[in-house]
């Protein structure tokens, strides 16, 4: 019966974590239009300090959906594992780029329709290959698993390497390396999905009638939570201004996805009952994720044609070509016989440019 529950929760927390994708996805296109519309009609833009899109019902509902889907991903940590719903998040950047090509007319090129196969198959491995069963069902085991020695080893290094990366290495470094401000949002962000983890089992005990408000630790996570996201959102808004985006966005997800998953497996061990097959397919499938975002962002903004191609490519393109006009015209000879006259009048024809040509 636990069994079966635990695999209920866990299909629950997939679909909650894949609604969430599309759901914040298509925010970003929806506010995009509102913000075209905006333009369209010469309001003044909010890059240059506008808020006419406040009255622009396009981006209320683009950001109504990303509310609806942030919701989703936060009550997706209450059912299903944080290594699984953590790399899920990638998806919301392949149903952003797929809409925006259609919707938008941006370009999409061969890369990024590449990286968005890559990042599909990639979430299917995992999904096939993550623990499907919760370590963690209760405030009570919650508190448990932070008193453990290696967790609070973890958290302590964790602050310890953040104060270093702000305090030592930004002042120096965070102008001209990309690292120093995205480890710290990685770094940080790997203790707010904890607390995320710990405030939906709360929410959960909470809507099945526990006394979870007169319990001190939700109120603990919910504090923490909230420092946690201020500190993201400031050092990723820095790196942002400092850096391109098509480089921080691949490098921020590949760094967070990481810190995210090795604090699970510190606090929720995760990964103790998973055989060695799941280990390794969990493992593969986020390195396929990792590899199409950073095929989908890093050539965002590179064309790409067949002119581009080496020359061996290239002379076999133009080989192929050649091959497949003399099967043109060795098919079109082998209807002569029907057609006498006419084929006469063109093969004369062809001659005389022949001939022309020549001269």
């Amino acid at each position: 019966m636990g069994a079966a529950a635990g695999r209920a929760g866990f299909y629950v927390g997939l679909g909650l974590a894949l609604a969430s994708s599309v759901f914040i996805g298509s925010s970003f296109i929806l506010k995009k239009k509102g913000l075209l519309r905006l333009c369209r009609r010469g309001r003044a833009r909010a890059g240059q300090g506008g808020h006419g899109y406040l009255k622009e019902w396009l981006w209320w509902a683009g950001l109504l959906c990303m509310g609806v889907g942030e919701a989703a991903n936060f009550a997706a940590y209450a059912f299903a594992p944080a290594m699984l719903v953590t790399p899920l998040g990638a998806l919301s950047v392949l149903v952003s780029a797929v809409l925006s090509s259609t919707f938008l007319n941006e370009q999409l090129n061969v890369h990024g329709k590449i990286g968005c196969i890559l990042s599909m198959l990639g979430s299917t491995v995992m999904v096939i290959h993550a623990p499907q069963e919760e370590e963690v069902n209760s405030l009570e085991s919650m508190a448990e698993k932070l008193k453990d020695p290696g967790f609070i080893a973890f958290a302590v290094c964790v602050l310890v390497s953040s104060l270093l990366l702000v305090f030592v290495a930004g002042p120096r470094y965070g102008q001209r390396n990309v690292l120093v401000y995205v480890l710290v949002c990685s770094a940080i962000g790997s203790l707010s999905v904890s607390c995320v983890k710990g405030l939906g089992i709360a929410l959960k005990e909470l809507f099945s009638g526990k006394p979870v408000l007169k319990k001190p630790l939700g109120w603990v996570l919910l504090v923490c939570l909230v420092i946690c996201i201020s500190i993201q959102i400031n050092y990723l808004n820095k790196a942002l201004d400092i850096f391109n985006t098509s480089l921080v966005t691949p490098i921020y997800y590949v760094l967070f996805t990481t810190a995210v998953m090795t604090c699970s497996a510190i606090l929720f061990r995760e990964w103790q009952h998973m055989v060695l097959d799941n280990i390794i397919g969990t493992i593969s499938g986020f390195l396929t994720i990792v590899a199409g975002i950073f095929l989908l962002h890093a050539f965002r903004d590179v064309p790409f044609t067949l002119d581009l191609l080496p020359l061996f490519l290239q002379q076999g393109r133009a080989d192929l070509q050649s091959s497949w006009r003399s099967a043109d015209r060795h098919q079109s000879h082998q209807h002569q016989p029907l057609l006498p006259s006419e084929d006469n009048g063109c093969q004369s024809t062809e001659e005389e440019e022949m001939e022309g040509e020549s001269v």
